[in-house]
């Protein structure tokens, strides 16, 4: 009998190369970037058809653990486990954590990026069972894409033989090969000979395999970080929603990929061919590849006017943008931030994320409209002694009991109900109505309506960071 197939998806990433859109605290998975979906919701939609599909596993950093429970929540997803990475230690770490959380099952992991495009459902699932039985025999299983172009950004997998039908140049057979060897990424020469000589295959980064398998090959291999990885779990905390890592234990895993890991070094692994539109969206012109184009080859979303534009990806999130007599440029709009590169240029964008983090510029961390567990703020006017955001509440939720030392806030409701606790004060406001919070004093502003609670803030004082914030009890378990 066929075990369950439990889809352990990787939620760790930052998404760099994808700014002003992609950030640290807001990155691409979390995005609907190819679809009406979210890229992580899509990465779990298009198992739905598979035989035995267990609840998912979900790997992520701390900062995301809303994020994600919302987005799961949206598509009616229960995850099995959302497990908390207090440090980024690369994909080992993460799909260890995932194998001994389910190691006792023993059922088959299904590893998956969550920043990924796979258009032919189909063809995936074919490829997922055919793997299937490999797996179920102790197999590591990997998936090799079948290269439409000598592309230099991919590591590669060379296998014994090609697909009998990709060396025909057609869909590739559902097919279990040989791997002879992983490659690292090729200059455009090597790139040709490999496309070419039709036994290599691009390294999608996905995995199947039991947990026993993983871990018995990470003893093998890289034997110290099975162990780190059982510490955190074992010393972690756990509660309804959440599976928090304890840090030291997590932090003393030696932080590397499952390639470098285990599969380059493993006689157990196996490959399956895939040729189902795969992309992993890893820059600005791979978006523009997966999504449809007008008449003169540009992807337009948003208020956007042009004139003698070509081959170009225009994206405005906020305001009117007009380009006139450019080819093959990226032009991307959000409210605080706006890209422009050349598609030969797009791999550079990372460089200056890496300015504005050497910087510390918010824009490299959050967007204008910020995401909390209780709702949004977003940030309408800054000046040095004076801050107005837009705060929106959802209903039934509530921010925390809290005080700051070095501002005051004055709020009006815009819509809705609001209840606000100042010390022992509990006061409730309606639309156009206000208060005044002083500096130092506990206050707790929540939304006991059925509809959004909107009000505007305005902050005043010699200091305004996020981090003025003494939390005294917050139902969402922030420090």
């Amino acid at each position: 009998m066929s075990s369950k197939i439990i889809p352990v998806i990787l939620s760790g990433g930052a998404g760099t190369r994808l700014w002003p859109l992609s950030r640290e605290l807001y990155p691409k998975q979390f995005l609907p970037l190819a679809g009406s979906h979210t890229m992580i919701q899509e990465t779990l939609l298009r198992l739905r058809g598979l035989a035995d599909l267990a609840a998912p596993i979900i790997i992520c950093n701390e900062d995301h653990r809303f994020l994600v429970a919302e987005q799961m929540r949206q598509i009616d997803c229960r995850p099995e486990a959302i497990i908390l990475e207090p440090v980024g230690r690369n994909t080992a770490p993460a799909v260890a954590v995932a194998a001994l959380h389910g190691e006792k099952a023993d059922s088959i992991m299904l590893v998956l990026p969550a920043d990924h495009v796979i258009r032919n459902h189909q063809a995936f699932h074919a490829a997922i069972n055919c793997g299937l039985a490999a797996a179920e025999a102790g197999k590591l299983v990997t998936f090799g894409i079948v290269p439409t172009a000598p592309e230099t950004g991919y590591g590669y997998i060379r296998s014994a033989k090609a697909s009998a039908k990709a060396a025909a140049k057609a869909s590739p057979q559902a097919e279990t090969l040989a791997i002879e060897a992983f490659v690292e990424k090729p200059d455009h020469k090597t790139a040709e000979k490999y496309v070419k000589a039709g036994n290599y295959y691009w390294n999608s980064g996905m995995f199947m395999f039991k947990p026993s398998a993983l871990l018995g090959e990470l003893k093998k291999h890289a034997a110290k970080i099975a162990p780190a990885c059982r510490k955190a779990l074992a010393e972690g905390s756990s509660d309804s929603d959440f599976v928090r890592l304890e840090k030291a234990s997590f932090a003393a895993s030696p932080s590397i990929s499952i390639d470098y890991a285990v599969m380059e070094k493993t006689s157990l692994g196996v490959m399956v061919p895939l040729d189902a539109g795969w992309n992993d969206v890893g820059s600005w012109a791979a978006l523009a590849d997966v999504n449809p184009s007008d008449a003169a080859g540009n992807v337009i979303d948003g208020d956007v006017l042009t004139c003698a534009v070509k081959n170009s990806c225009i994206l405005a999130s906020n305001r009117l943008v007009a380009a006139v007599g450019i080819e093959d440029h990226i032009i991307v709009e959000t409210a605080d931030a706006v890209l422009v590169a050349h598609k030969n240029r797009v791999q550079d964008v990372k460089h200056i994320v890496d300015q504005l983090r050497a910087a510390q510029r918010v824009e490299a961390v959050n967007h204008r409209r910020v995401n909390r567990p209780w709702g949004t703020y977003e940030a309408i006017d800054i000046a040095p002694r004076f801050q107005v955001k837009r705060i929106t509440v959802n209903p039934g939720e509530s921010l925390s009991s809290q005080m700051h030392y070095h501002r005051a806030e004055h709020w009006v409701v815009v819509s809705g109900t609001a209840r606000i606790t100042t010390g022992d004060k509990v006061i409730i406001l309606s639309e156009n109505q206000s208060t005044y919070i002083p500096l130092g004093q506990t206050h707790r502003l929540e939304n006991p309506g059925r509809i959004p609670l909107e009000l505007i803030e305005v902050q005043s004082g010699s200091y305004l960071g996020e981090d003025d914030i003494v939390r005294f009890e917050d139902v969402y378990n922030r420090s």
